[in-house]
């Protein structure tokens, strides 16, 4: 997820720093439930295709609230991805209650992602006071790990409203969801069983950043595996007759660069952004490697223009590979399999789930802040899916870095204006 406008690192102070001790006054501070939650479900191990720990934390939490485990239902996603996964997406679908204009009133989903990214794994987290933060942040102690909070904080602030709302004799019809394989392509979202949601007509996904950016829309990514195919020959005895398969990747990489299609794109009034992110390949340095296997993507909120970046990445490798020969006139080869991750996606400026999400912020005193991200979220797929979804924050800071933090304050935040979005706002 894109950073939020936070204090910079330069103005807080990073673990071990002697000075953090002045003002390391948490322990005589009581904890949130909300808080202890959040640090609870950030020390799970759960990385996409391993959520069955974080999901399990989740459903304890709600039976011992009181919920019939045949209520908590787990559909079968995890079993139609492109990597099996140990779960599927938990589902907690409640009818209204109380007036009868409140029980009948349109149903409304609040969502979030279960699993982290794989630096999170051994997140130990610790509860800071510091500069720049009204009521401290949580980092892993761990300097080694992420912290997790992309997205447990969303999660916790799912599973905060929902135990809430177990207590309440009123509310709208409610559905909590939290998915699956979000960090490896929306997987989880993408064959997700909607039909356990109960037709929400109002959406809020619960995910990285400030609780006041409201993500009105994404871009569209587009995932590319590259086989390069040189010829193996000795490299101190015959190199001439070997094709370096890795040669041929730099060459159609180099191209790239050169000629603007790589990294950030702008083309006329067109733009998006490519990168060519793993190369795997060679097994010894006397030896011309003749494979090699590079992953890219392409992301672009134009498909047209996508699949343009796509098409110069294919031509820029065969380009290369046919123009790299040995003495023998032999050449490389290549061979490419790819597929749409998500499509991107901008909701009208009057979506019931922005105007609604808009004034749960200004109910708790924040100015919201409409925003369109160069990352892919579950909304990417929620929305053309038919549940038009608006993303806020939770207070994540630094996310997929060994740097990353949670603001409690906003993270707090995140949780009023949660139980906003379920109770009030939009009713």
């Amino acid at each position: 997820m894109s950073a939020s406008s936070t204090p910079s690192r330069s103005s807080s102070r990073r673990r071990g720093d002697p000075r953090d001790a002045r003002h390391n006054g948490h322990a005589k501070r009581r904890k949130s439930p909300a808080l202890k939650m959040v640090m609870e479900m950030m020390a799970i191990p759960g990385i996409s295709c391993e959520e069955g720990r974080i999901a399990e934390y989740v459903r304890k939490q709600l039976r011992g609230a009181g919920v019939p485990a045949e209520a908590i239902k787990m559909d079968r996603a995890h079993q139609k991805t492109p990597t099996t996964g140990d779960v599927g997406n938990l589902v907690l679908k409640l009818p209204g209650r109380g007036a009868p204009a409140v029980r009948r009133a349109p149903r409304r989903v609040l969502m979030a992602h279960l699993d982290t990214v794989p630096i999170c794994v051994g997140s130990r987290p610790v509860w800071k006071q510091g500069p720049g933060f009204a009521e401290g942040y949580v980092e892993s102690a761990s300097p080694q790990t992420g912290l997790g909070a992309d997205d447990r904080a969303g999660a916790a602030v799912v599973l905060d409203t929902a135990l809430a709302t177990l207590r309440r004799e009123e509310h709208p019809p409610l559905t909590f969801f939290w998915t699956v394989q979000e960090e490896i392509g929306i997987q989880g979202v993408r064959q997700a069983s909607l039909g356990l949601l109960g037709r929400p007509r109002l959406a809020f996904n619960f995910d990285g950043g400030s609780p006041c950016k409201l993500t009105r829309g994404a871009t569209g990514g587009y995932r590319l595996t590259i086989d390069v195919h040189g010829v193996a020959a000795h490299a101190g005895g015959a190199p001439e007759f070997g094709v370096s398969a890795i040669a041929i990747a730099s060459l159609a990489i180099a191209e790239l660069q050169q000629n603007g299609w790589h990294g950030a794109i702008r083309k006329g009034r067109q733009q998006g952004t490519s990168n060519v992110g793993t190369i795997e390949g060679g097994a010894a340095t006397n030896v011309v490697t003749d494979h090699v296997r590079l992953r890219a993507e392409a992301r672009s909120p134009d498909s047209k223009f996508r699949q343009r970046i796509v098409t110069q990445i294919e031509k820029a490798f065969a380009r290369a590979a046919a123009t790299t020969k040995n003495v023998a006139g032999q050449s490389g080869r290549v061979s490419f399999e790819g597929g749409l991750d998500y499509e991107s996606f901008c909701l009208e400026d009057d979506d019931p789930s922005l105007l609604a999400a808009e004034e749960a912020v200004r109910r708790v005193g924040g100015q919201p802040l409409r925003f369109f991200s160069n990352g892919g979220l579950d909304a990417n797929w929620m929305t053309p899916r038919g549940i038009p979804t608006v993303t806020l924050g939770c207070g994540q800071l630094y996310q997929h870095t060994t740097e990353e933090r949670l603001d409690v304050a906003r993270f707090h935040e995140a949780c009023r204006i949660a139980r906003l979005l379920a109770w009030e706002a939009g009713t």
